[in-house]
């Protein structure tokens, strides 16, 4: 990733000690590698410095976040994929590949974008805002009902009878 300043304008450091953990020293914190996932998603540029050498490895970790990532979940990498990208190492592909994926990711992102703008202009509203409204509020709806039956169970078990919020015979 490039070096970006913060807000300060310090470059945003994080550290690899010897024993593996990361030191984020604009938060001086440690972080984990999920706190290096979210500092992508926002869009916190940085740069990994290894302590001890003091080579650059942001590579390395973002390589460990994709693995984790990959780890859990749906993959978005498949075997055949990731085959064949070992085995563009070391041939003359293996100069144009990075280059090529990179361009190819730029533009799935773009036009991703489009579509939404698209959609969003005969619509008149962002199509994955409403989706993440509705799950929310989905989510609310579950939980609401949730929170009741766990409350009945929890005056049924605990030797009470389960009552209506309305009833009155307090």
């Amino acid at each position: 990733m490039a070096e970006a300043k913060d807000d300060s304008g310090a470059i945003r450091i994080i550290k690899k000690y010897p024993n593996r953990r990361l030191y984020d020293t604009t938060e001086s914190r440690y972080i984990t590698l999920a706190d290096v996932r979210q500092l992508v998603i926002d869009k916190v540029d940085f740069t990994v410095v290894d302590k001890a050498s003091g080579d650059d490895i942001t590579r390395q970790i973002l390589l460990q976040v994709i693995a984790e990532q990959e780890a859990q979940g749906e993959p978005a990498l498949s075997r055949e994929f990731l085959a064949q990208l070992i085995r563009s190492y070391g041939t003359q592909v293996q100069g144009v590949m990075g280059s090529y994926l990179e361009q190819s990711m730029r533009l799935f992102m773009s036009q991703q974008a489009q579509v939404r703008d698209r959609i969003k202009g005969v619509v008149g509203v962002d199509p994955v805002e409403t989706a993440i409204d509705v799950a929310q509020r989905n989510y609310q709806r579950w939980r609401g009902v949730q929170d009741e039956i766990f409350g009945i169970l929890g005056r049924v078990a605990g030797g009470g009878k389960p009552r209506r919020e309305d009833d009155s015979s307090d």
